[in-house]
């Protein structure tokens, strides 16, 4: 092995992406040197390569993105005890830098100070081989795949969503968005207990998906479907009762404005998906109806719960991925996600074993 041969997807600018060869890293002394196996894009990873930026993160110099990633410890650092070379781990892309107010109150996804994998400035985990802070790598039980351990990161993002709505047994749910996070949350929330789940969007295929995977009713939408009607849909749907608890998954105002049409007097909305930095929205309607609107930033305190599920087989994400790529076809695999084909794309960044 040579420092040359550490293949990555760098973004250098806005609608520039490539592969670069650079140097293998050497692990601190509380981190890891990983060899990684799978990657799955996520959309933000296609939307800094077509926007160069998301908010107020934007891309100022090449960044290597990823950042649902699974792979092997290759080393570790002098200082890593619970760890060794060969173990299968899923790695939580985010940790915190320092030990501040929002780490010690158990919230460390909203420290400033966060580390981020592919979020301006740090770099992500496509690449070969990537070093990682130790604590926030997780072993894989033998049952779970590299593909299972990647997908615990969206996993993630559904479990905190379902846990900030207070999804229990007997919840009726409704979720707007059937992409990645949506079905997510779909199965998250049959896991958790709930007893009715609604869902739209604006493929069918999709909406199809989402049947197979235990949705009660589906609502196929377009651009000419009101807030009030999509709302009034999910009322009728549920024989003029509402859902208690309504998971925006996909950041479009039509969406947040018939979230908020649709849920009960006294439940919860919760805000997932991101777009646009600013929404119009029926305040009037969430005031008078006592409609808590709850916000979601990523996830805390997820994986151990994420690899229970699936190792207790509560959840199968194994349906979710429809395209696998080799690391050298990344830029194809990215332009796959772009034109919305499938649900999930999988890079495979170790070539020597391509098995899921």
């Amino acid at each position: 092995m040579t420092q040359r041969e550490n293949l990555s997807v760098v973004l250098y600018e806005k609608k520039k992406l490539g592969l670069e060869k650079r140097p293998i890293p050497e692990p601190g002394p509380d981190e890891v040197l990983l060899k990684i196996h799978s990657v799955g894009i996520c959309g933000s990873d296609v939307h800094f390569w077509q926007n160069g930026a998301i908010g107020s993160y934007v891309v100022k110099k090449p960044l290597v993105l990823g950042h649902e990633a699974s792979g092997t410890v290759f080393k570790v650092g002098p200082g890593v005890q619970h760890l060794k070379p060969g173990d299968r781990v899923a790695i939580e892309p985010g940790f915190p830098r320092e030990n501040d107010e929002y780490c010690r109150a158990g919230h460390y996804n909203l420290s400033p100070a966060i580390f981020f994998a592919a979020t301006p400035p740090d770099d992500g985990l496509l690449s070969q081989y990537s070093v990682h802070k130790a604590n926030y790598c997780y072993k894989l039980p033998e049952s779970l795949s590299f593909e299972e351990g990647a997908l615990i990161e969206p996993l993630s993002v559904a479990i905190h969503s379902c846990r900030r709505g207070g999804v229990t047994f007997g919840s009726k749910v409704f979720i707007l968005g059937a992409g990645t996070i949506g079905l997510m949350n779909l199965l998250v929330s049959k896991a958790m207990g709930a007893s009715q789940i609604l869902i739209c969007d604006l493929s069918q295929n999709r909406l199809q998906n989402a049947k197979e995977m235990g949705a009660t009713f589906t609502f196929l939408t377009d651009k000419n479907t009101s807030a009030e009607e999509l709302g009034q849909k999910v009322k009728d749907a549920l024989g003029g009762a509402m859902p208690d608890i309504s998971i925006e998954c996909t950041g479009a105002e039509l969406c947040i404005q018939a979230g908020i049409h649709a849920t009960k007097p006294g439940g919860i909305f919760v805000l997932v998906g991101l777009d646009k930095p600013s929404a119009n929205i029926p305040i009037l309607k969430v005031v008078v109806q006592e409609i808590d609107i709850r916000g979601v930033f990523r996830y805390c305190n997820t994986w151990p719960v994420a690899i229970d599920m699936l190792v207790s087989k509560r959840i199968d994400v194994k349906s979710l991925v429809t395209h696998r790529f080799p690391l050298e076809e990344a830029v194809k695999a990215f332009e796959t996600v772009k034109e919305g084909k499938g649900i999930k794309v999988i890079l495979k960044c170790d070539s020597s074993n391509q098995n899921p």
